[in-house]
């Protein structure tokens, strides 16, 4: 893609309102734009990040069984207050259609997915299933300080498993912390696995957490035998509960959760299973949360440094971040782009993702500048002094390790 055709343009100065690195770091970049507080709109390059994050979702939650659906979001009032949730959920937004009927946007879908399979599920051959979908949620956050980590608008993939049994349950329960293991790996997360209150539904229920410096949460770890636990369940912060050792308080942003529901909705809507004996019992459920967006801003928080960001490989929006640096003199500066754009059209042909910056009217140091701040892996410059050896540079982002490659060595990088 070449910068003078795509919807790009950095930014010096932003609203002082934005206090978290990542939408500071985004929005100047040009990913994302506030539209008010709580509320974003996400631009080509932001947009990019969203669906490699949400393809390496799709892919590890079809690796376990999951299967994709979309629910819809306009939620009638009947189904939450089933479940008492109209009432008691303090962050539900309800709206009232001009003919009388009320509505919530939905912030998750258990009231929603739970009578839905009720037309799928009637014996134990139906179970196990495991259903997930990725779309917008809606919460009326008190505050939204934190950019797109705290959202009233946000993008999330919810999973829900449904089961004969409590056992059954908790196997699949093992293999999600897996899978979710998986995803932050490929996302270039080290995320912790921190016990949780579980409520009324079990002992625990569990948070993905990242350390970032500006990490909302507090949770305490034990190096000794690898306990992790949230703050708001530990009676004692001095040593561990499980062995007794000292702990540390960590700082960190949580970039997932998991519970076990059990039978608490099925019970609500009456979703049970005729067992191989012929007995009625209720589906054992779990639910499995990942929030997108946030996880966007959970990897900037996580990679850069103080000239901008620094993408994993995965979720970079390109690959190649091209760049021709001309000197304003006119037929230097045509040979700099004949060549640029000759390498261009070699990595193209290839398939490779390349963000080719072939803007004339901006001096080398500011597309230098931009590039730092966009962070992609890795960036290849073609300026008068690689052009005397004909060769370009390749710089990588992360270690800012600098090689030269001949121009006729191109393949070699590809």
């Amino acid at each position: 893609m070449k910068a003078t055709q795509f919807y790009f343009k950095t930014r010096k100065e932003i609203s002082k309102d934005e206090v978290a690195i990542s939408a500071v770091l985004l929005t100047k970049a040009n990913f994302i734009e506030k539209l008010t507080s709580g509320v974003y709109n996400f631009l080509p390059l932001g947009l990019r990040v969203i669906k490699k994050i949400e393809q390496i979702v799709r892919e590890e939650m079809e690796a376990i069984g999951g299967q994709e659906i979309l629910m819809a979001l306009l939620n009638p009032r009947s189904n939450w207050e089933q479940t008492g949730r109209w009432d008691s959920f303090k962050a539900l937004f309800k709206l009232r259609s001009k003919y009388g009927s009320w509505f919530a946007l939905a912030p998750t879908h258990e009231e929603i997915i739970t009578p839905m399979v009720k037309n799928y599920i009637y014996s134990y051959k139906d179970l196990p299933l495991y259903l997930f979908h990725i779309s917008d949620k809606f919460r009326d956050e008190p505050r939204s300080k934190s950019g797109i980590l705290r959202g009233k608008e946000f993008i999330m993939k919810d999973l829900y498993s449904f089961h004969q049994d409590e056992k059954d349950l908790e196997n699949y329960y093992e293999k999600v912390k897996k899978a979710y293991q998986k995803i932050y790996k490929r996302c270039g997360l080290k995320a912790y696995v921190v016990e949780a209150s579980g409520g009324t539904f079990s002992r625990f229920s569990h948070e993905f957490q990242v350390l970032t410096p500006a990490g909302e949460d507090i949770f305490y770890h034990c190096s000794h035998c690898g306990m992790n636990r949230n703050k708001e369940i530990m009676e004692n912060t001095k040593k561990c509960p499980e062995c007794g050792h000292k702990i540390e308080e960590l700082k960190g942003s949580e970039v997932g959760n998991i519970f076990k529901l059990k039978d608490k909705y099925s019970q609500a809507f009456d979703l049970n299973y005729r067992d191989e004996k012929g007995e009625i019992k209720p589906v054992m459920m779990g639910c499995y949360g990942i929030g997108i967006s946030r996880l966007l801003g959970v990897i900037v928080e996580a990679n850069y440094d103080a000239k901008g960001i620094i993408w994993p490989k995965e979720t970079a929006p390109f690959q190649y971040h091209l760049i021709g640096l001309f000197k304003g003199i006119k037929k230097e500066d045509k040979e700099i782009k004949k060549q640029t754009d000759l390498v261009y059209k070699q990595l193209i042909k290839k398939g490779l993702e390349v963000f080719y910056d072939d803007r004339e009217s901006v001096s080398s140091g500011e597309k230098l500048v931009d590039a730092d701040l966009l962070g992609l892996p890795q960036r290849i410059i073609i300026s008068e002094k690689t052009l005397k050896n004909r060769s370009f540079e390749l710089k990588e982002r992360k270690s800012n390790r600098i090689k030269i490659v001949k121009l006729k060595d191109i393949s070699k990088i590809i």
